[in-house]
């Protein structure tokens, strides 16, 4: 394995010292020791891949430096337009080393929607004419992976990739971790969510740890699953799939259970559902400032005003909660305005902590059997 430190250590050498991008599982060690380490102004945890890679480009063209931008595979998509009409040696030829952790890698095993990804990383960086080479795990052959590395982006003046396996990194455990002051875990809010909410709504939840959490409590109080559609990729886009729901079902209620860094990552989401405005809708972020799903990383979740910038897009109800009889308060409230005809476009906050139970399982349903209880569902 390779110790955080000495790639640090070794992107520093080679004057590498502005680090952007979105936090993922396999590099989340990689992406702690540079949390702790890194200066704050050379170190931006991005919305998006896409904004990591225009952020590198800009500290190149202020200091004429290499940057760096890392990511999962699955931001690939959001950084290919930066990347090929920015960076690329055809436009303004921007030299920068990125690193993308390879979730569904062939022969290993992993979770349905990270299985595409997985097959066409490689390729779609083929398509896009950057070279890669999967790093290493070897800290002894690492030195002659950066210098070729190195080695291209400077007479090229562009894009290099290392794609990172998992089991790549050494453990390195966040010091800079950040306590988020809240009565509640995200489990505990979802659950009340569910049980105060009306016996007619349809669920569409975001990505990662909020989408099993959802899963397993329907488990705990034999709900059963076809009201949820659990997005479990697709980053950010849980309030869109549920807005176009909202907007041919007007007679259901739709509840998106949604999160600080996804609703961040596409945040101009907020404006599409708020012109569009369906009355049926209640939009629920989780908020604990972390992209809790892949080590906790800090988002800005708790330093900006998410339920004013909804309240600025068209929401037309909102409420900002932290302690549970709030929560249900609000979900009651709600429900009493879905029972008497004057429901509306409902944003809510709620603050919660970070981290989940070390037991939490995953669905047990395939994708597909759930979209396809989920349309039976909301075809009655």
């Amino acid at each position: 394995m390779i110790k955080p430190s000495t790639f640090y250590d070794l992107l520093i050498k080679n004057g590498t010292d502005f680090f952007a991008g979105v936090p993922d599982s396999l590099l989340k060690n990689f992406c702690a020791y540079v949390t702790d380490n890194a200066p704050e102004e050379k170190h931006i945890i991005s919305a998006n891949e896409g904004s990591a890679t225009a952020l590198a480009s800009g500290y190149h063209f202020a200091t004429g430096k290499i940057p760096l931008i890392y990511m999962q595979n699955s931001g690939e998509g959001n950084m290919i337009n930066p990347l090929l009409s920015l960076a690329d040696p055809d436009v303004y030829s921007v030299p920068m080393l990125i690193l993308i952790g390879w979730r569904g890698e062939p022969g290993v095993h992993d979770e349905p929607q990270h299985v595409k990804q997985g097959k066409v990383t490689c390729d779609l960086l083929d398509a896009m004419k950057v070279p890669f080479e999967v790093l290493t795990d070897d800290e002894s052959k690492l030195s002659a992976q950066f210098e070729k590395a190195y080695d291209y982006i400077k007479k090229n003046s562009a894009p290099y990739a290392f794609v990172i396996r998992k089991g790549t990194f050494d453990e390195y455990v966040l010091q800079n971790n950040k306590k988020v002051e809240a009565e509640m875990k995200r489990e505990e809010a979802i659950e009340q969510v569910i049980l105060n909410c009306p016996t007619n709504a349809a669920f569409v939840s975001t990505t990662g740890m909020a989408s099993r959490e959802l899963f397993e409590l329907r488990e705990k109080h034999n709900m059963g699953h076809e009201k949820d559609f659990l997005t479990v990729g697709s980053m950010g886009h849980a309030s869109q799939i549920a807005l176009s729901i909202a907007l041919v079902k007007k007679e259901r209620p739709i509840f998106c259970i949604d999160g600080d860094g996804a609703t961040i990552m596409q945040m101009g989401g907020l404006a599409t559902v708020g012109t569009r405005s369906p009355e049926n809708m209640v939009h629920i972020v989780m908020n604990n400032g972390a992209h809790d799903s892949v080590g906790g990383q800090p988002t800005v979740g708790l330093a900006i005003d998410i339920p004013a910038i909804a309240k600025a897009c068209g929401y037309k109800k909102i409420y900002s909660v932290e302690a549970k009889d709030a929560l249900v308060s609000a979900i009651k409230e709600i429900n009493s305005a879905f029972e008497n005809g004057k429901n509306e476009l409902t944003f809510v906050e709620v603050k919660v902590t970070k981290g989940a139970r070390k037991d939490l399982g995953r669905p047990t349903t395939t994708p597909i059997q759930n979209k396809n209880a989920l349309m039976e569902f909301l075809s009655k």
